[in-house]
């Protein structure tokens, strides 16, 4: 960094550094530093060779947690878990009811073999859309 300031100043007098009494009551002049040379260069500070973008997304529901399985929607259930590290194709889907819970797919299918009734509210179970 030397090379690119350059900065000359002038060399004190021996007589400047002795300051008689009455001339440190008057202020003295300072010395002007010169200009500091600026050069600047042309080479760019670095370069973006890769980007990886990420975004975040949710599910437009006030639970985001599946009652039956206890997973996050936007997470495979329960079921498909053990197969999400294997198998890409087969997805795990939410599925909203009429009461506009959202459980998984494949766990309120489950659910309403025994019963046909909402898992929260005990309501009649009915699929207002499933799927993305």
């Amino acid at each position: 960094m030397a090379d690119e300031m350059d900065v000359d100043v002038p060399p004190v007098d021996e007589q400047q550094q002795q300051i008689q009494p009455q001339e440190q009551e008057q202020p003295q002049p300072q010395p002007q530093p010169q200009q500091v040379k600026k050069t600047k260069s042309s080479k760019k500070k670095f370069e973006v060779r890769k980007w990886t973008a990420v975004a975040f997304w949710s599910w437009d529901i006030k639970v985001e947690t599946c009652a039956i399985c206890r997973n996050h929607v936007m997470e495979p259930c329960i079921d498909c878990q053990p197969n999400s590290l294997n198998d890409d194709s087969e997805e795990c889907i939410p599925a909203w009811g009429t009461c506009n819970h959202a459980f998984h797919f494949h766990c309120i299918a489950k659910w309403l073999k025994t019963r046909n009734a909402c898992p929260l509210d005990n309501k009649e179970w009915q699929y207002q859309k499933y799927g993305r």
